[in-house]
C-alpha cells in the first residue's frame, strides 16, 4: 500500500508563493533539488491542480547537456510518474502519462492510495487542502525557506487539525530545512 505525501517548498511564514504570485525566493539550489529528487523518485502517481501541473509541465521537454544533472534527472522522475490533474476549466492535458479529472474525490484517491504498490504525491496547496480535510495526507515535507513573504498562498490548510510526530529534519548550506512528519 503507497502513502500520500505533500510536499511544498514554503516560506518560514508559511506561504508556497508570495501575494504577487511570486516564487523565486523558492528556487531549490543543487542540494536541495536533489533531495527533492530522492523525495520524489519512490512517486508512481502524482495528483496535481490545474495550475500546479502547468507549471511542472516544462518537464516534460527539458533535458540535455545544456542543463544541470540534477535537473535532467529530475525531469527523468517527473516523466516516468503518472499523473492525474484535477480541473474544471483545463481542456485536456498536454503530457503522456497524464488524465484529466474534473472534480477531486476523496474516496477514489483513498483507493488509488491503498491501491498502489508506490507513493502518491499530492501537488499543490489548493488541491492538498482538499486531501487534508479528507484525512488522506500521510506525510507532509516541507522545506521551509529563510525568508519570510507577509502574505500570499498558505502552504498548508486553514481550519484543519491533523496531529504528526517528527519523523526527520535535514538542514541545508543554504538555509532550507526539510521538516518531515507522518500521521499518527
Amino acid at each position: 500500500m503507497g502513502r500520500l505525501q505533500y510536499v511544498a517548498i514554503c516560506s518560514l511564514d508559511g506561504y508556497t508563493e508570495d501575494a504577487a504570485g511570486s516564487f523565486e525566493w523558492a528556487t531549490p539550489d543543487e542540494e536541495v533539488h536533489a533531495f527533492v529528487n530522492d523525495l520524489e523518485r519512490p512517486v508512481g502517481t502524482a495528483l496535481y491542480g490545474r495550475r500546479m501541473y502547468e507549471t511542472l509541465a516544462v518537464w516534460q521537454t527539458i533535458g540535455g547537456p545544456e542543463h544541470p544533472a540534477v535537473e535532467n534527472e529530475y525531469a527523468d522522475i517527473w516523466r516516468a510518474a503518472d499523473k492525474v490533474v484535477y480541473s474544471t476549466t483545463l481542456e485536456a492535458v498536454s503530457t503522456p502519462r497524464t488524465r484529466l479529472e474534473r472534480a477531486f474525490d476523496p474516496a477514489a484517491v483513498g483507493r488509488l492510495v491503498a491501491g498502489s504498490t508506490s507513493d502518491v504525491a499530492i501537488g499543490g496547496p489548493a488541491l492538498a487542502a482538499q486531501a487534508f480535510r479528507a484525512g488522506l495526507v500521510d506525510d507532509v515535507h516541507l522545506l521551509v525557506h529563510p525568508v519570510v513573504v507577509g502574505g500570499g498562498t498558505r502552504a498548508l490548510p486553514d481550519g484543519v487539525r491533523l496531529d504528526l510526530e517528527l519523523a526527520g529534519e535535514h538542514r541545508f548550506a543554504g538555509g532550507v530545512v526539510h521538516l518531515h512528519h507522518r500521521r499518527r
